[in-house]
């Protein structure tokens, strides 16, 4: 994560469609094509510039409940309702959405296909060297996606290796070094193009579990008959427990840029903003956090 703005009016109700899928791919390709036409790398203070410009780029990549487009065709999601609040009151008005896959989020940042990655994307170390993050606006565990009733009892990634299951997540997903770290082989997960055809994998017995956010999985199985989401559960990564903060990634020299969002998210988060804007998507109290984006680095 795994690696990674919603309407204003209701929160996720469960899976994608697959026309929404098409329909952000459709969107992912306009966006490339604007990206083709104006290749000049950009100068000077990103935040002057996009002031100017009266629109900010958002990069998404299609998950529930972080950053999608629905499928009445809008851009929803907890990171770009976020963004619209903060970037309107940095003094840009108008959001673009440029979907894309996942893994292609900070390789589309760095060579300026969008100029911010609004995707809920997970705050560390690897992705630290490449990008700048925001202080994350959430904090989060991992869940598995298994078939009701839990037939093969998986609560952990010590569990998915003990038992030889097979399990399934996203392309660039924070979950795969989650599952490697607990010995799982690397070249055994499955790797899907997202939560919808993880939900699929798992309902249909081609994986036992797709993992992903805790949040994801108990927003996408609301309305399945053959599949549950686990209990949220922390992995053990170089013997500790993790918990990961997802957040706003900047290229890295538009620090004036992540400076004024952060100064926006700070004020937000005192005031009980924040809480108010993500719960419609699912997020309760427990998820909110007080960690930074130094400490995610590490």
């Amino acid at each position: 994560m795994a690696r990674t703005a919603r309407r204003h009016r209701t929160g996720p109700t469960g899976s994608i469609p697959r026309r929404t899928l098409l329909l952000g791919s459709a969107v992912a390709a306009m966006g490339a094509a604007a990206a083709t036409g104006c290749s000049r790398v950009a100068s000077g203070n990103a935040l002057d510039r996009l002031r100017s410009q009266g629109t900010v780029r958002l990069g998404i990549a299609g998950e529930v409940p972080y950053g999608y487009v629905d499928a009445q065709g809008e851009f929803t999601g907890e990171a770009p309702e976020l963004a619209k609040v903060v970037f309107k009151r940095l003094g840009i008005g108008r959001i673009q959405p440029v979907a894309t896959d996942f893994a292609s989020l900070i390789p589309g940042l760095n060579s300026q296909q969008f100029d911010v990655v609004s995707a809920g994307m997970y705050i560390n170390k690897e992705r630290c060297e490449q990008v700048i993050f925001s202080d994350p606006e959430y904090q989060m565990l991992d869940s598995f996606i298994v078939r009701k009733g839990n037939p093969k009892n998986l609560r952990s990634y010590e569990d998915v290796v003990r038992t030889g299951a097979r399990v399934a997540t996203g392309s660039g997903y924070a979950q795969i070094d989650h599952a490697v770290a607990a010995g799982y082989p690397e070249k055994d997960i499955v790797i899907l193009q997202d939560q919808v055809a993880g939900l699929n994998a798992v309902e249909s017995g081609r994986v036992d579990a797709f993992v992903t956010t805790a949040l994801t999985t108990r927003e996408v199985v609301k309305k399945s008959t053959k599949a549950e989401a686990t209990a949220p559960f922390a992995a053990v990564v170089d013997g500790k427990k993790k918990i990961d903060g997802g957040g706003f990634a900047f290229r890295p020299t538009d620090t004036e840029l992540r400076d004024a969002f952060n100064a926006e998210i700070h004020t937000m988060k005192k005031s009980g903003e924040l809480f108010r804007i993500l719960r419609p998507f699912g997020f309760t109290e427990a998820e909110m956090t007080t960690l930074t984006a130094e400490e995610l680095c590490r």
